[in-house]
């Protein structure tokens, strides 16, 4: 059943503050303004070893008024939830850009803030899919049911600690726009995880294994049945723990890969979820986030990787932690290709970069994550798409003689161009002659992003695809976070270079 808007949300004063903004910021003269209010919940819970460590649960409420003045942008923020602010805001928000203006005309500068065309949605509401919110559940439930999860583990003579956390988030947006568009938009995301350790007490050696399930945007559904299967994933991992403390260390070298989308959702999310900013291929990110080896002028011609690649940037995805009705720009959410047959063919734009590039509308991807941080380009859900008859994961092992199956994300480096890389993992199955051989140990694979997607020689079926993603998406200075999922499915991948992780680091 589709969930209402919060009440308490809609009892404040929404339209009462965007009028008084937006009146304050026509008379001064902007040719474009928009105010936004939020009410942002973020709670987590934190067990060690069945027993209670921590909470939190915080609420942050403010407003924003961001306005085109004379060719330069100009924002401000406040929380005293009155008329009278509202129009203060304003104010401070054109003053703002009339200071900007001022100090790029002092340097020489003929560049102007202009908006890609975006038609008035009039009023619209939106709401995410999920079925309970977190929020209405008792305190002594969400901890009853990690701790009882937690005895699970621990009831094995394999497992010596176990680490469960939950977090949850609640979003509540209000927009409005002097081009009319009114939105009023919810938006729920859980991330539940255990960690298991292992300690061998004779030699001091120890390990861990992460529950595989993504964070999603979804309720308390996803920890009672829905979308996961919890008692499958928790029966298997002491087994896997304990085969993981025996497994003898990789030998580096040439593998073939079959990666599964545990996995191969964060080397997305990294090497093309980034690098397909076009506000980092245009230069906009490089004092922090950095840049990107995509840049505008390979539109159309850059070898991305084999002709099996596809991939979608997508704000519409069911579920998605990038999901939402309508952008931070009162932009309408979309899905379209940035990777199609292997050849890059679209970045992720908000309206200004849209405009500045000649690439038409935006597509939807500007997004602050709180009243006091000002919109910017942020990632879509960026998924790469399964073969519609593909082969299953078995398959694609099947057809491997010496490889590697890598299952669960772990570190990762790459550098700020986004083209080399190298990633670990949860477990690593050695592959010989078409079957699993065991699991091994200080697995990393490294590449170049063209060369190691251009390896790709064949992704999964429908039935291998998985939705994972990130809570924690950092950029922008000052620092904002997003959280953001990333689709696909297992995929194979031949000749990548495979790292022994303790010879690196000399040990």
């Amino acid at each position: 059943m589709p969930q209402a808007l919060d009440e308490t949300f809609l009892a404040l004063p929404l339209r009462t503050l965007a009028d008084a903004a937006l009146t304050r910021a026509a008379e001064l003269g902007a040719d474009h303004a928009d105010f936004r209010l939020e009410r942002n919940r973020t709670a987590y819970w934190v067990l060690r070893d069945a027993r209670p460590a921590g909470s939190q649960d915080t609420t942050d409420l403010g407003f924003a008024v961001r306005v085109v003045h004379g060719g330069s942008w100009g924002f401000a923020a406040g929380v005293d939830l009155t008329p009278e602010a509202a129009a203060r805001v304003a104010e401070q928000a054109v003053a703002m850009a009339r200071l900007s203006a001022g100090i790029i005309a002092a340097a020489g500068s003929e560049e102007r803030v202009e908006l890609a065309d975006e038609p008035s949605h009039g009023e619209r509401t939106w709401v995410s899919s999920y079925e309970v919110n977190p929020f209405d559940v008792p305190d002594a439930e969400k901890a009853g049911l990690l701790a009882s999860w937690s005895g699970r583990l621990l009831a094995d003579a394999a497992v010596s600690h176990v680490d469960a956390r939950l977090w949850a988030v609640q979003e509540n947006k209000f927009y409005a726009d002097s081009a009319g568009t009114v939105t009023t938009q919810q938006r729920v995301r859980v991330l539940p995880e255990l960690n298991a350790v292992a300690v061998d007490a004779a030699s001091g050696r120890f390990d861990s294994l992460r529950t595989l399930a993504p964070p999603a945007g979804r309720g308390w559904e996803y920890l009672t049945g829905t979308g996961w299967d919890w008692d499958a994933e928790l029966a298997s991992i002491p087994g896997l723990l304990a085969a993981k403390m025996a497994a003898p260390s990789v030998e580096p070298g040439r593998y073939d890969l079959v990666i599964d989308p545990s996995n191969l959702f964060l080397t997305i999310h990294e090497s093309i979820g980034h690098a397909t900013e076009l506000d980092r291929a245009l230069g906009y990110e490089a004092a922090f986030a950095g840049t990107s080896f995509a840049t505008l002028d390979r539109l159309g011609s850059l070898r991305y990787g084999s002709e099996v690649m596809n991939v979608t940037g997508d704000r519409t995805t069911e579920h998605g932690l990038a999901t939402i009705g309508f952008d931070d720009e009162g932009v309408a959410t979309q899905s379209w290709d940035l990777v199609r047959d292997g050849v890059l063919v679209g970045y992720q734009t908000d309206r200004r970069i849209a405009r500045l590039t000649g690439l038409g509308r935006s597509n939807g991807c500007a997004f602050a994550d709180s009243a006091s941080h000002v919109p910017l380009q942020r990632m879509a859900n960026v998924s790469l798409q399964p073969a519609p008859d593909g082969p299953s994961t078995e398959e694609l092992i099947s057809g491997v003689e010496r490889g590697i199956h890598i299952v669960g994300d772990g570190s990762w480096s790459i550098d700020m161009q986004r083209y080399n890389f190298q990633f670990t993992g949860q477990r690593f199955h050695l592959i010989e002659n078409g079957r699993l051989a065991g699991q091994l140990r200080d697995v990393a694979y490294q590449a170049t992003t063209t060369d190691f997607w251009g390896a790709m020689e064949a992704v999964g079926g429908p039935q291998t695809y998985v939705l994972g993603g990130s809570f924690m998406c950092g950029k922008a200075q000052p620092g904002q976070v997003a959280a953001v999922s990333h689709g696909c499915p297992s995929a194979l991948f031949r000749g990548i270079n495979v790292l022994n992780t303790t010879q690196e680091s000399g040990r």
